[in-house]
């Protein structure tokens, strides 16, 4: 993908994001069977430092691509291999001890659980146990309502696409899209909440920074219910090795109306290319015709069907005895 230069304004960068999609002529090959979640157990650290890959015509370093994390997706968010606990379905339980699955998402603090306020905590428990069973509206996750993923959800939820223009990051996500900001614009009046919420952002070496505001705060960070209010800050350091085919996704939240002291998610991703076979969770693209002719591999926008799995299959008729 080239990188294109735009003048001004958010607008020109979501019509070069969307309206110049190539067209999608056929699909490579079918997902291969039992594609799906990768189920790497370990997280490797990378360092901040300098970058000494490529780079942009606006300096940035090249990011650009398709990505998915390395873990899981969005069921769990401190057992992200642990399934949704108390799921009905047995294919969904987990086969393994949890010494031999994925660490939490949590790394700081050092137990692996989000540092609830009592009130809190008791709200995620709630949340938790009705999730199979969910007599209430609130006790559907609103991703199952196709809403936005938001932050940092998005990032466990399929692979996602970033594409790169002057002063500007741009993701392209299953759920939605979201801009990093590079000019140094200041942050959204604090009235404006965003499901994607208000990313203000610079390169330090091989690191995205980012100050991240604004956010609504609606959706869960995943299907065991942990959460923010809107109060919520985060910074977030986007650590890219300098192959190009990792990052770690490091973000400091904070929100002392919601948790006891401030704590860090790490979510480890690595980048997909056409040596990579097409699958139906991080790698969803088709060939695609370019305008000068070649064929490449396109991320396409997936529909979002609202679902209720795994809710305890509520919308199934229960046998007749």
């Amino acid at each position: 993908m080239k990188n294109i230069s735009l003048n001004t304004g958010i607008k020109a960068v979501l019509l070069a994001a969307t309206l110049a999609l190539p067209v999608v002529v056929e699909a490579q090959t079918a997902p291969p069977q039992g594609s799906g979640i990768q189920r790497e157990r370990t997280v490797t650290g990378i360092a901040s430092g300098a970058w000494s890959g490529k780079r942009l015509s606006d300096g940035q370093p090249d990011v650009q691509g398709q990505w998915s994390n390395t873990i899981a997706n969005h069921n769990n968010w401190t057992d992200p291999q642990g399934g949704v606990p108390g799921d009905p379905n047995p294919r969904a339980r987990p086969t393994t001890a949890r010494s031999e699955r994925a660490p939490s998402r949590v790394s700081d603090p050092s137990d692996g659980e989000v540092p609830f306020q009592p009130w809190a905590r008791a709200v995620q428990q709630d949340f938790l146990s009705h999730f199979h069973d969910p007599i209430r509206p609130e006790y559907i996750e609103p991703l199952a309502r196709c809403a936005p993923a938001g932050v940092p959800k998005s990032f466990t939820w399929h692979g996602f696409e970033i594409r790169q223009y002057p002063n500007y990051v741009l993701f392209l996500f299953n759920s939605g899209t979201r801009i990093i900001h590079l000019d140094g614009k200041p942050h959204l009046p604090a009235n404006v909440k965003l499901w994607n919420a208000d990313s203000r952002g610079h390169w330090e070496g091989n690191t995205l920074v980012v100050d991240v505001t604004n956010n609504n705060a609606k959706a869960r960070f995943a299907r065991t219910g942990e959460f923010a209010s809107e109060n919520v800050h985060i910074e977030e350091r986007y650590i890219f090795d300098n192959s190009g085919k990792r990052f770690n996704y490091v973000a400091t939240v904070t929100d002392p109306t919601v948790y006891t002291r401030p704590w860090t998610v790490t979510i480890p991703a690595k980048r997909y290319t056409e040596q990579d076979p097409p699958d139906g969770w991080h790698y969803e693209v088709a060939v695609a015709n370019t305008p000068d002719g070649h064929l490449q591999h396109e991320h396409y926008e997936r529909v979002c069907i609202e679902n209720n799995g795994p809710f305890g299959q509520v919308a199934v008729t229960p046998a007749k005895k």
